[in-house]
């Protein structure tokens, strides 16, 4: 009876075993049906292979001995030459002229553009990190430099030609301001419902329409402008420009007297009969959708190294404060109702600053960003907006005055739900990635 009772223990344990051996083979076989797991997989695969499997995990915000070398000089000067300027810029809507030549000075203009061309040389991930200490400081000055280097100078490093380049980088470099010109009145989130238009000549293009919301166009001296230059075919007919300021029949229009971010110039551009020659079109014809596309991937990381150190530099003012100031006998940053909020504070901060530059990092691998970038951007804003409401809310009374400086990082946050692609934009990209990731089809 024992054996008999052995032998249908073992049996059936036997059988349990292949059973669940044969179920975790489907289980398998069915994950590698699944979009994101390829795509993990060979991502995994080609960055063991391509690193010659020298590959090893670090830390997610471990930093390099040259990158931490860079945070604390940027810092430094940020403090030192952007800091005492920034109420009287806030105040007046406009950029220091001196402050440009201190960006362009060190090297802040130019900061992936290789040496060759004059430029700083360094990766996307150092780029982050100078706008992010920046902002810290002043967002606006550090909304100048990302535009001027995620967008223009990305999008020349990546689509002009070596005659391009080599004219123009330089002065991007040395003293010219760029400006990204893509959105219309007509044309915000839908960016490509464009009606600017290219008329094709012999030798030129004629530009004809306007633009709105461009970033740096007071100070600009050059411009990347998108036009169709065959509307008929929609946005393949999207072809991507470059101007000069002194073109007859390009007018920088009305200025933007704006909430925050005030000393960042933006204006409207109106284009009548703008003359380009085509040695200035920049990349092929009909490809300035995605030109623009990728160009902008990049940029919302950008935003959310203006965002997160927004964040951070709104929590460097409040948060010595909370353990200044003494209430009912005892510091106030002691309480616990309000040690619960700063510490919650902060643990979205590092979780913003995680994401910035996961995609910074992945950015610089060559990996696809469009997914990260977009989850950057949004969450990066949603923390700057509530860390910089509630540092007001903890200062009390001494929040809500300019002299304090926190109201001013506030004001400022509520841009980084709007440009380069809105809230709703960016969850409606994270949602349309994670429908392809998990292998659904994507309307």
């Amino acid at each position: 009876m024992e054996k008999l009772f052995t032998n249908v223990f073992f049996t059936t344990s036997l059988h349990l075993s292949r059973t669940l051996r044969n179920r975790a083979s489907t289980f398998k076989d069915s994950l590698r049906n699944v979009s994101c797991f390829d795509f993990r997989w060979k991502s995994f695969t080609t960055c063991v292979e391509s690193s010659n499997n020298s590959w090893q995990p670090g830390p997610c915000l471990s930093f390099s001995e040259d990158e931490r070398l860079l945070k604390d000089s940027v810092r430094k000067i940020a403090q030192s030459c952007i800091a005492p300027k920034v109420r009287k810029m806030d105040e007046g809507g406009d950029m220091d002229a001196e402050l440009f030549k201190e960006l362009f000075g060190n090297g802040w203009m130019g900061l992936e553009v290789p040496i060759e061309y004059d430029g700083s040389g360094l990766s996307f991930t150092q780029a982050c990190i100078v706008i992010e200490e920046i902002a810290q400081v002043d967002p606006s000055t550090a909304a100048a430099v990302d535009v001027q280097n995620t967008l223009v100078n990305n999008t020349l490093l990546k689509w002009a030609s070596l005659k391009q380049k080599e004219k123009y980088l330089p002065l991007l470099c040395k003293d010219t301001v760029g400006s990204f010109c893509l959105s219309e009145a007509s044309s915000g989130s839908d960016a490509f419902a464009l009606k600017c238009r290219a008329i094709e000549k012999e030798d030129h293009f004629l530009l004809e329409g306007s633009k709105l919301w461009i970033t740096n166009s007071m100070e600009a001296g050059l411009f990347v402008v998108f036009a169709n230059c065959a509307p008929e075919k929609g946005y393949k007919g999207i072809t991507a420009f470059i101007v000069h300021r002194d073109s007859p029949g390009l007018d920088i229009a009305k200025k933007e007297d704006k909430l925050g971010i005030r000393a960042s110039s933006t204006c409207e551009l109106q284009f009548q009969g703008v003359k380009v020659p085509k040695e200035d079109v920049l990349g092929p014809i009909g490809s300035g959708y995605k030109i623009a596309i990728e160009s902008l991937n990049e940029g919302r990381i950008g935003i959310a190294a203006q965002m997160t150190g927004l964040a951070q530099g709104a929590m460097n003012i409040i948060f010595p404060y909370l353990h200044e100031r003494k209430q009912f006998g005892k510091r106030i940053g002691d309480f616990q109702g309000l040690q619960f909020q700063y510490a919650e504070a902060f643990v979205e901060l590092e979780a913003a600053r995680t994401l910035l530059y996961n995609a910074a990092r992945m950015k610089d691998a060559g990996f696809s960003i469009k997914k990260e970038a977009a989850m950057a951007k949004y969450f990066s804003a949603q923390v700057a907006e509530r860390i910089a409401s509630k540092s007001i809310d903890w200062a009390g009374g001494m929040g809500f005055v300019k002299e304090f400086g926190l109201e001013k990082y506030y004001r400022d946050s509520k841009i980084g739900h709007i440009y380069e692609g809105t809230d709703n934009m960016q969850l409606q990209t994270i949602a349309k990635e994670m429908q392809r990731e998990y292998g659904f089809q994507v309307q």
